[in-house]
């Protein structure tokens, strides 16, 4: 692997060329001309059209949806670039509005095939074959909650100016913050991934002070940053409870995620009766730090005075080389994302916060955004998101409907990939107080990707029952207060400030509910890599099966091929039995 000595800007050539391209543009123009052809064939869906020219058009909304994939992705990491640009924010608006109207312009092929008699619709899926059963299969499954070709066109277009600008305006609005911060006697000026390096301070002061500012800034703007809020929440219970008749709003994600409302209960369910093992690692913890009681400020202290850096050329050595011991492929999967210059990794005001990968369609290279800091907790990062880009790639034999994993798996590739590493850290890394800090990091990592997010589901189930009945931004504040209680239920203190911290969290205005995600996947990835250290070699096919498979089949269907039951409570309380494991041995380490 090259390592380029710091961390670079990705470059979008290999997307027409660029957003600016004269390339583009023409991929615009290519997307009008495909939709106006997909639409001459709307009088060719009767009864009884050939299975080979059904097969014929199901191609040709392949195609265009692959193109509209690609476009999309030029105009959205353009914007994530800079999310301050004047003229990407003007492209990706434009580009959604495009968006919009090809999905209205081709809306007629979905709702043609979701009203077809059943017979009829069985005889066109066995003869498109594999390739496209789940697609079709999961088309007819929303067919009790699709409305009439003119309503579904008035909600595309809704949605433009309606959810998607409300989560662009927050994204504008919390990409500009700038954090201040006195440390040493210096006055810094920080985006919040610089903030957040302080608040894993060894100092108490410095953690206090950081989450303080962080908290300050974002409940200055808390009226708006509410409103927001409520208003992404009101737009989801107009359109899927009263328009499309779901009956909860979470319900509306697990249909996405095609999993049984049961399952994703019994998840939460599960999860919210293993609050007090992590209440007692946090006691563990204040002990080991030589508190009383731990703040909520203390929650991701390291328990070693110095934590060690890395630069970026040897963050990238590590996670190649943690990859590599696991299977070659794996690594050289990941290897492409660099060579092909798809990754951003500086540190800059205006770019997108936090890290994520996207994989636009079928056979590209992924990219991936990261804010390289040097921290142990961004080589996991990085390590995270490579661990997508190495399922995408996985799964491109799939068509643009199905290679994308559903959330519930979305996260099982990434989560594995920082346990590669934190393997390889244990077993190279000669300094013992940093192989301890590593243990730590794992339960630090377990409570945020777990029970934290269980409870943000939690809180946005209350949320979308209370909004709707007229809450207020105070008695949201008020249900966060009381949430924060029951998960920590004093084994730590938690300062006033906390009680904005909702407002800070972008996934509950972007995707509502996809929080419980990372539990899901948290949890399963612990049973697989059990799985892989039970069985070492044999094991690997299986998990290249499960990522290979990308979103071809129902989550429940794909992981019980390979033996997990998700349907039961046993297999969730598996996940926690290991941490528990981890807990016991962290706890005779240190004499508790």
């Amino acid at each position: 692997m090259d390592t380029t000595p710091t961390p670079e800007r990705w470059s979008l050539e290999d997307l027409f060329g660029g957003p600016q391209s004269p390339e583009f543009k023409k991929a615009l123009e290519e997307l009008d001309r495909r939709a106006a052809k997909l639409q001459e064939l709307r009088d060719e869906l009767k009864p009884g059209l050939p299975a080979e020219r059904f097969l014929q058009i199901v191609r040709q909304v392949e195609e265009l949806s692959d193109l509209m994939h690609r476009v999309y992705a030029a105009a959205g990491l353009w914007f994530y670039e800079d999310t301050q640009n004047p003229e990407a924010q003007a492209l990706l608006a434009r580009v959604r509005q495009k968006s919009a109207e090809i999905e209205n312009q081709t809306l007629f092929f979905e709702l043609w095939f979701k009203d077809l008699p059943d017979e009829e619709a069985e005889r066109l899926i066995q003869a498109a074959g594999e390739r496209y059963r789940y697609w079709l299969e999961q088309m007819r499954a929303w067919k009790p909650y699709t409305l009439s070709e003119g309503e579904e066109k008035i909600v595309n277009l809704k949605n433009t100016t309606g959810r998607s600008a409300l989560d662009t305006l927050y994204d504008t609005i919390t990409s500009r913050y700038q954090f201040t911060l006195e440390v040493d006697g210096e006055t810094k000026t920080l985006t919040r991934g610089e903030l957040m390096v302080y608040a894993r301070d060894s100092r108490p002061e410095v953690r206090e002070a950081a989450f303080r500012e962080l908290y300050r800034v974002y409940a200055g703007d808390a009226p708006v940053l509410a409103q927001i809020y409520q208003n992404i929440v009101s737009d989801w219970k107009n359109e899927y409870l009263e328009v499309r008749g779901f009956k909860s709003a979470i319900a509306v994600r697990n249909k996405m995620n095609d999993l049984p409302d049961a399952v994703v209960e019994t998840l939460l369910a599960v999860s919210r009766q293993n609050a007090p093992l992590f209440q007692r690692y946090f006691r563990l913890k204040a002990r080991v730090l030589g508190m009383e009681r731990l703040r909520r400020y203390d929650i991701y202290a390291p328990v070693t005075e110095a934590e060690k850096r890395y630069d970026y050329a040897e963050a990238r050595r590590m996670v190649d080389e943690a990859f590599a011991a696991f299977d070659p492929r794996f690594a050289e999967l990941a290897a492409r994302v660099f060579e092909r210059g798809h990754v951003d990794a500086e540190v800059r005001q205006g770019k997108s916060g936090g890290a994520f990968c996207w994989t636009p369609a079928p056979g590209t290279v992924p990219w991936v955004l990261l804010n390289y800091q040097g921290r142990p907790d961004d080589v996991s990062t990085m390590a995270h998101e490579l661990g997508h880009a190495v399922h995408g790639m996985l799964a491109g034999e799939h068509p643009v409907f199905t290679f994308h994993a559903p959330m519930p798996l979305a996260e099982t590739a990434s989560t594995f990939a920082e346990m590669l590493l934190v393997d390889y850290l244990l077993e190279n890394e000669p300094d013992a107080g940093v192989r301890r800090q590593v243990l730590f990091d794992q339960m630090d990592g377990n409570y945020a990707t777990i029970l934290r997010q269980a409870y943000f589901a939690l809180f946005e189930i209350e949320t979308h029952k209370m909004i709707p009945a007229g809450a207020t931004a105070d008695e949201l504040k008020a249900a966060y207060r009381r949430n924060l209680e029951e998960q920590f239920a004093g084994a730590v203190e938690v300062s006033d400030e906390f009680d904005w911290e909702w407002i800070s969290i972008p996934h509950i205005y972007g995707t509502p509910f996809y929080v419980y995600a990372y539990a899901f996947g948290q949890l399963l990835v612990l049973a697989l890599y059990k799985r892989y250290r039970e069985e070492g070699e044999a094991f690997k096919p299986r998990l290249f099966r499960i990522l290979e498979a990308g979103g071809s089949a129902a989550p429940a269907e794909l992981l019980a091929r390979e033996g997990f039951d998700i349907t039961t409570a046993d297999f969730w309380q598996g996940g926690f039995d290991v941490i528990a494991e981890l807990l016991e041995k962290l706890e005779a380490e240190s004499g508790a």
